[in-house]
Protein backbone atom coordinates (compact mmCIF):
# COMPACT_ATOMS: atom_id res chain seq x y z
CA UNK A 1 0.00 0.00 0.00
CA UNK A 2 1.29 3.39 -1.00
CA UNK A 3 2.34 5.70 2.58
CA UNK A 4 -0.70 7.21 3.39
CA UNK A 5 -0.53 10.07 6.20
CA UNK A 6 -2.48 12.69 8.54
CA UNK A 7 -0.66 16.06 8.43
CA UNK A 8 -1.32 17.66 12.21
CA UNK A 9 0.05 20.21 14.59
CA UNK A 10 0.86 21.49 17.96
CA UNK A 11 -1.30 24.47 16.99
CA UNK A 12 -2.65 26.63 14.58
CA UNK A 13 0.09 28.18 12.04
CA UNK A 14 3.15 26.32 12.42
CA UNK A 15 3.46 24.77 8.80
CA UNK A 16 1.19 22.04 8.69
CA UNK A 17 0.38 23.14 4.97
CA UNK A 18 4.19 23.81 3.83
CA UNK A 19 5.00 20.27 5.08
CA UNK A 20 2.25 18.61 3.56
CA UNK A 21 3.26 20.32 0.13
CA UNK A 22 6.64 19.20 0.73
CA UNK A 23 5.06 15.64 1.34
CA UNK A 24 2.94 15.58 -1.69
CA UNK A 25 5.54 16.24 -3.59
CA UNK A 26 8.39 13.55 -2.65
CA UNK A 27 5.73 10.97 -2.78
CA UNK A 28 4.06 12.06 -5.46
CA UNK A 29 1.16 12.21 -3.30
CA UNK A 30 -2.62 12.97 -3.80
CA UNK A 31 -3.64 15.75 -0.77
CA UNK A 32 -6.98 16.20 0.99
CA UNK A 33 -8.29 18.71 3.30
CA UNK A 34 -11.33 16.96 4.97
CA UNK A 35 -12.32 20.72 6.44
CA UNK A 36 -11.38 23.81 5.26
CA UNK A 37 -12.61 26.56 8.03
CA UNK A 38 -12.19 30.57 6.08
CA UNK A 39 -9.92 31.47 3.44
CA UNK A 40 -12.20 30.32 0.66
CA UNK A 41 -10.60 32.54 -1.81
CA UNK A 42 -7.09 30.98 -1.53
CA UNK A 43 -8.01 27.58 0.59
CA UNK A 44 -4.92 25.36 1.75
CA UNK A 45 -5.82 22.94 -1.11
CA UNK A 46 -5.14 25.88 -3.61
CA UNK A 47 -1.77 26.71 -1.91
CA UNK A 48 -1.06 22.64 -2.21
CA UNK A 49 -1.59 22.63 -5.69
CA UNK A 50 0.31 25.68 -6.40
CA UNK A 51 3.48 24.67 -4.40
CA UNK A 52 3.32 21.26 -5.17
CA UNK A 53 2.38 21.17 -8.88
CA UNK A 54 -0.53 19.20 -8.19
CA UNK A 55 -2.93 18.01 -11.47
CA UNK A 56 -6.64 18.54 -10.78
CA UNK A 57 -6.72 14.19 -10.44
CA UNK A 58 -4.23 14.43 -7.29
CA UNK A 59 -6.62 17.14 -5.30
CA UNK A 60 -9.57 15.61 -3.49
CA UNK A 61 -12.31 18.28 -2.63
CA UNK A 62 -12.67 18.90 1.32
CA UNK A 63 -15.64 17.65 2.95
CA UNK A 64 -16.52 20.47 4.38
CA UNK A 65 -16.14 24.00 3.38
CA UNK A 66 -16.71 26.83 5.94
CA UNK A 67 -17.17 30.64 5.75
CA UNK A 68 -15.74 31.71 8.60
CA UNK A 69 -12.17 31.23 9.61
CA UNK A 70 -13.00 30.03 13.19
CA UNK A 71 -12.70 26.66 15.06
CA UNK A 72 -14.70 24.71 12.87
CA UNK A 73 -17.54 24.27 15.24
CA UNK A 74 -18.09 27.65 15.79
CA UNK A 75 -17.86 28.06 11.68
CA UNK A 76 -19.69 25.54 10.96
CA UNK A 77 -22.39 26.61 13.29
CA UNK A 78 -22.41 30.16 11.48
CA UNK A 79 -23.19 28.52 8.13
CA UNK A 80 -26.25 26.18 9.78
CA UNK A 81 -24.25 22.72 9.20
CA UNK A 82 -22.89 20.30 11.39
CA UNK A 83 -19.91 18.58 11.11
CA UNK A 84 -20.37 14.76 11.50
CA UNK A 85 -17.83 12.22 11.66
CA UNK A 86 -19.71 9.49 9.69
CA UNK A 87 -19.61 12.21 6.71
CA UNK A 88 -15.59 11.99 6.51
CA UNK A 89 -14.58 8.77 4.06
CA UNK A 90 -10.58 8.18 2.77
CA UNK A 91 -10.39 9.41 -1.06
CA UNK A 92 -10.42 6.56 -2.98
CA UNK A 93 -7.16 6.74 -4.76
CA UNK A 94 -3.92 4.08 -6.28
CA UNK A 95 -1.24 7.01 -5.15
CA UNK A 96 0.05 8.19 -1.60
CA UNK A 97 -1.90 10.33 0.10
CA UNK A 98 -1.31 13.51 2.38
CA UNK A 99 -4.52 14.77 4.86
CA UNK A 100 -4.12 17.49 6.10
CA UNK A 101 -6.17 18.51 9.59
CA UNK A 102 -7.44 21.91 10.75
CA UNK A 103 -5.36 23.33 13.97
CA UNK A 104 -4.38 21.27 16.23
CA UNK A 105 -5.31 17.64 17.85
CA UNK A 106 -8.20 18.86 20.45
CA UNK A 107 -9.90 21.62 17.94
CA UNK A 108 -13.69 20.93 18.46
CA UNK A 109 -15.57 19.84 14.77
CA UNK A 110 -18.68 19.79 16.73
CA UNK A 111 -19.97 19.46 20.93
CA UNK A 112 -18.43 15.62 20.96
CA UNK A 113 -15.98 15.34 18.80
CA UNK A 114 -12.63 16.96 17.98
CA UNK A 115 -9.44 16.61 15.23
CA UNK A 116 -7.88 13.82 17.20
CA UNK A 117 -11.09 11.86 16.72
CA UNK A 118 -11.41 12.59 13.01
CA UNK A 119 -7.91 10.89 13.16
CA UNK A 120 -8.55 7.90 15.15
CA UNK A 121 -11.95 7.49 12.44
CA UNK A 122 -9.32 7.83 9.37
CA UNK A 123 -6.84 4.93 11.22
CA UNK A 124 -3.74 6.91 9.63
CA UNK A 125 -0.25 7.66 11.40
CA UNK A 126 0.14 11.09 12.26
CA UNK A 127 3.47 13.15 11.09
CA UNK A 128 3.44 15.73 13.94
CA UNK A 129 4.75 19.53 12.98
CA UNK A 130 6.30 21.79 16.00
CA UNK A 131 7.39 25.03 15.81
CA UNK A 132 9.98 26.50 18.19
CA UNK A 133 8.15 29.42 20.19
CA UNK A 134 7.72 29.70 23.93
CA UNK A 135 5.10 26.75 25.30
CA UNK A 136 6.31 24.51 22.33
CA UNK A 137 7.50 21.91 24.19
CA UNK A 138 4.81 21.81 26.52
CA UNK A 139 2.39 21.94 23.11
CA UNK A 140 4.60 18.79 21.58
CA UNK A 141 4.65 16.93 24.58
CA UNK A 142 0.98 17.52 25.09
CA UNK A 143 0.30 16.00 21.49
CA UNK A 144 2.02 12.78 21.23
CA UNK A 145 0.63 12.24 25.04
CA UNK A 146 -2.54 12.55 23.52
CA UNK A 147 -2.07 11.28 20.74
CA UNK A 148 -0.17 7.77 22.08
CA UNK A 149 -3.92 7.86 24.65
CA UNK A 150 -5.47 6.90 21.74
CA UNK A 151 -2.60 4.49 20.08
CA UNK A 152 -2.65 6.78 17.14
CA UNK A 153 0.61 5.98 15.86
CA UNK A 154 3.42 8.76 15.07
CA UNK A 155 5.53 8.50 11.98
CA UNK A 156 7.58 11.31 12.54
CA UNK A 157 7.73 14.77 14.02
CA UNK A 158 9.13 17.55 11.55
CA UNK A 159 10.69 21.18 13.00
CA UNK A 160 9.22 24.21 11.43
CA UNK A 161 11.70 27.46 11.79
CA UNK A 162 14.44 27.98 13.60
CA UNK A 163 16.66 25.32 15.30
CA UNK A 164 16.87 25.76 19.25
CA UNK A 165 18.59 22.80 20.55
CA UNK A 166 17.63 23.17 24.33
CA UNK A 167 13.65 23.19 22.79
CA UNK A 168 14.14 20.33 20.49
CA UNK A 169 16.35 18.16 22.42
CA UNK A 170 14.55 18.20 25.59
CA UNK A 171 11.49 17.23 23.29
CA UNK A 172 13.26 14.62 21.58
CA UNK A 173 14.72 12.98 24.50
CA UNK A 174 11.36 12.86 26.52
CA UNK A 175 9.25 12.04 23.90
CA UNK A 176 11.52 9.17 22.35
CA UNK A 177 10.73 10.39 18.91
CA UNK A 178 13.62 11.49 16.39
CA UNK A 179 13.23 14.82 14.59
CA UNK A 180 12.35 13.46 10.43
CA UNK A 181 12.69 16.37 8.95
CA UNK A 182 13.25 19.87 9.35
CA UNK A 183 11.87 23.12 7.20
CA UNK A 184 14.06 26.17 7.35
CA UNK A 185 12.63 29.65 7.52
CA UNK A 186 11.32 30.17 4.09
CA UNK A 187 11.46 33.82 3.38
CA UNK A 188 8.94 33.27 0.26
CA UNK A 189 7.04 29.85 -0.54
CA UNK A 190 7.36 28.85 -4.10
CA UNK A 191 6.86 25.52 -6.11
CA UNK A 192 10.74 26.06 -6.58
CA UNK A 193 11.28 25.84 -2.83
CA UNK A 194 9.21 23.28 -2.29
CA UNK A 195 10.50 21.29 -4.73
CA UNK A 196 14.16 21.43 -3.34
CA UNK A 197 12.62 20.85 0.16
CA UNK A 198 11.44 17.71 -1.62
CA UNK A 199 14.20 16.42 -2.83
CA UNK A 200 15.87 16.26 0.51
CA UNK A 201 12.96 14.29 1.96
CA UNK A 202 14.91 11.39 3.84
CA UNK A 203 11.91 8.43 3.15
CA UNK A 204 11.07 9.97 -0.38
Amino acid sequence: MRSKYFVTGIGTEVGKTVVSAVLARALGADYWKPVQSGDLDFTDTDKVRQWAGLTEKRIHPEAYRLQLPMSPHASAAADGVRIELEHFQLPETQNALIVEGAGGLMVPLNDQDCMIDLIGRLGLPVVLVSRNYLGSINHTLLSVEALRARNIPIAGLVINGDQVLTTESIITKMSGLKIWFRIPVLPQITAETIAQLAAGWPDR
